[in-house]
């Protein structure tokens, strides 16, 4: 029986699209041995153990069945309480948040829930893998606003300016920035707030990493002006901050009339958010400060040793202010960066991610990811400068 192609069976948008960037070399270094991977996005430390038991009290409790669609109410006010608390950002929890399975999927719902077919979406790059990609699925187009490393990655708001077209719906932003570690300045913001306004655009904020931050505040884009507060949707969630990736569990936070339609996808494709993820987060909200506190620490300690480290290897590196990446110009080895992370893992067993994975202004450079155990980025860094060497 002959078979249909993967093009007839697949629709357009589906067939394509490209793979992951990422997870090509995840999947390499899965089948060999004594890998260290500075490559994967996701904190090493295990959930908080308060969290861990919230978790697990729910389970014995029986809360193993759906909550409302939006997720628990006492969720959403514990996520309302503490963006107050954190940014003075006001949102109703009856009917201006939402729960969903990661940021991910909040990510998925605002593009299909805002978008028609055409319409533009401002995206800064590098960035994080899915932008584009959600984009296409929702029927939207991505313009990519590559950013330059001798500006450290920053917001260039002249540059979105001068992208929009009659055609441009959103401007999309994630800072602090995967896969740069830039963050976004109160100045640089408030003027992208200012482009918004008189363009009269939505601004999609991914604000996912808001607690992973160096010697630097956070900046909330929804506080910025009335304007933002009422057209911006929030993306935030428990993953990074609070080390709880597996859970997947994340929110969206916005006007009523947006996370309106948000639900009504959401309720039709996802049903509501895990129970049992709700009531960590729930914990996680309430008392976790301290942990996170903790985790920032460490990840300051690593940060300063892989800046240093990459630096003195001739990769150089900017001071990434937020997350938990590096992002390495790799000139100094006269390769491209593909070839760079092929033959880095083949030959020393360590896993970087080619900076073309996150869209324009990443060629020609790597990301490194310091969410691994300090002796790990040690022995890496030793291994990446055998791996220089050879290159003279």
């Amino acid at each position: 029986m002959q078979e249909i192609s993967e093009r007839r069976m697949l629709s357009d948008r589906v067939a394509t699209l490209k793979p992951s960037g990422i997870r090509k070399f995840f999947d390499i270094a899965a089948t060999m041995k004594d890998v260290i991977s500075l490559g994967i996005g996701e904190p090493d430390f295990t959930t908080p153990k308060p969290i861990l038991e919230a978790g697990i009290r729910s389970l014995q409790h029986g809360e193993t069945h759906y909550t409302s669609n939006a997720g628990k109410m006492e969720l959403r006010q514990a996520i309302a309480d503490n963006l107050k608390r954190l940014y003075g950002a006001e949102y109703d929890a009856s009917n201006q948040i939402i729960a969903t399975v990661g940021v991910s999927e909040a990510l998925y719902l605002a593009l299909t829930a805002v978008l028609n077919p055409g319409d533009e979406v401002i995206i800064p790059t590098p960035c994080f893998v899915s932008y584009q990609a959600e984009v296409l699925l929702a029927g939207g187009v991505p313009v990519e606003i590559p950013s330059r490393f001798e500006d450290d990655f920053q917001l260039d708001p002249k540059r979105i300016e001068k992208a929009i077209t009659a055609r441009t719906k959103v401007i999309f932003i994630g800072y602090p920035n995967n896969p740069t570690g830039a963050v976004a300045s109160r100045d640089v913001l408030l003027e992208v707030a200012r482009i918004a306004e008189k363009n009269q655009l939505l601004v999609i904020s991914d604000e996912i990493y808001d607690r992973l931050v160096y010697d630097f505040k956070h900046v909330c884009f929804p506080t910025l002006t009335e304007y933002a507060r009422e057209n911006t949707l929030l993306l935030g969630g428990f993953s990074k901050d609070y080390a709880m990736t597996g859970w997947r569990i994340g929110y969206a936070a916005g006007p009523a009339e947006l996370i309106r339609g948000l639900v009504r996808i959401h309720q039709y494709t996802i049903m509501s958010a895990p129970t049992i993820a709700q009531d960590a987060a729930i914990e996680a909200v309430r008392n976790g400060e301290e942990f996170v506190l903790e985790m920032v620490a460490e990840y300051d300690r690593r940060r300063r040793l892989i800046v240093h480290g990459l630096n003195q290897l001739g990769l150089t590196t900017f001071e990434p202010k937020g997350a938990f990446y590096a992002f390495p110009n790799i000139a100094a080895s006269g390769m491209d960066d593909e070839i760079f992370a092929e033959k880095l893992l083949q030959e020393e067993h360590v896993a970087v991610v080619p900076g073309n994975a996150f869209g324009a202004g990443g060629d020609g450079f790597v990301r490194c990811s310091y969410a691994t155990a300090y002796e790990k980025i040690e022995e890496a860094l030793r291994r990446m400068e055998r791996f220089m060497a050879r290159q003279g």
